[in-house]
């Protein structure tokens, strides 16, 4: 950039005394219209790439040029708030769409590169949007990322948290006695009725993860997402009664005006008219059952906790 705009300062062999050299285009302009209209455009070009680099000047550094600086944190504590919030909970301890992202290490990039990026553009196949096409928030600037990424990294844990559990316990107890697996998969082995844990160790927090085995009706679990949709469709439990009065339960897969796709309990889906339906009754009350400390104590739910954040951690 500092290049293309010393040549604004310089005058070019073509300027200089003598016979202007003139190609096709300017043939027909005498000397001085010709050295004029050359001037003009070397200008033009000169400024054209000096506002380019300017515009991409912050974007383009690999550190935050806000790193460690109090005032940026408490800046992006705000911005945060207002954009990221709703996802990824006021503390950035993870909500019901968005992970922890107090964690060191982030499931897509950890350097202060990477995380501008994922905000600036966000994720595709995710809830996470680009900068600004949702109406959660208000859009930030280039400066207001980076206060976020300041803000996250201030808030942002020294180390990995080691799981407080036995992971090794806790994956015979996944499988076994406390059959997580019959609705839950994790790396390809389980079931399909619930959500997908294989990165739920890592996006979620030790308090959320226990939170949603105790309370699991206290925040429903995203399910598909959808390019027509803002967010995930989450887990709904659903009842149907069909025209020929069939009654169906199950969780809801996807719903729209006119239709609605679900999975039963043995895991078969269905896809109904919802105009040839008799009845639909939808619930936020969970399929899955409430594991109090009576059903599952709570040195087993540590150690099933901690296998799924030595899952999600890989």
């Amino acid at each position: 950039m500092e290049q293309a705009c010393a040549m604004m300062r310089e005058i070019p062999e073509i300027f200089r005394g003598g016979r202007p050299k003139v190609d096709s285009l300017t043939k027909t302009l005498t000397g001085l219209e010709a050295r004029s209209l050359l001037r003009a455009i070397l200008i033009r070009t000169c400024a054209l790439v000096c506002l380019l680099g300017a515009a991409t000047a912050l974007q383009g550094q690999d550190r935050n040029p806000f790193a460690g600086d109090a005032e940026a944190a408490k800046r992006g504590e705000f911005h945060f708030r207002i954009n990221c919030a709703f996802c990824h909970g006021l503390g950035a301890r993870g909500g019901g769409r968005g992970p922890d992202l107090t964690r060191a290490r982030k499931r897509h990039g950890n350097s202060d590169a990477e995380m501008f990026q994922t905000i600036n553009q966000g994720v595709p196949g995710t809830a996470m949007p680009t900068n600004g096409t949702t109406g959660q928030g208000v859009g930030m600037t280039e400066e207001e990322i980076w206060d976020v990424i300041t803000y996250l990294r201030s808030v942002q844990v020294k180390a990995p948290a080691q799981p407080i559990g036995d992971a090794a316990h806790g994956k015979q107890l996944f499988y076994g006695d406390a059959n997580c697996s019959g609705c839950h998969m994790v790396e390809g082995k389980g079931g399909r009725l619930g959500p997908d844990l294989t990165a739920a160790g890592m996006a979620r927090s030790t308090v959320a993860l226990t939170d949603s085995v105790r309370n699991p009706s206290r925040r429903l679990a995203p399910g598909m997402l959808e390019a027509t949709k803002e967010f995930p469709q989450e887990y709904q439990t659903v009842t149907v009664v069909t025209a020929t009065g069939q009654e169906i339960n199950g969780v809801t897969l996807n719903e729209d005006n006119f239709s609605l796709q679900m999975m039963d309990a043995s895991e078969q889906v269905h896809l109904f008219e919802k105009g040839k339906l008799r009845s639909i009754k939808v619930s936020r009350t969970s399929t899955m059952p409430v594991y109090d400390s009576a059903l599952l104590s709570d040195k087993d739910l540590q150690d099933i906790v901690a296998f799924l954040q030595s899952v999600g951690g890989k």
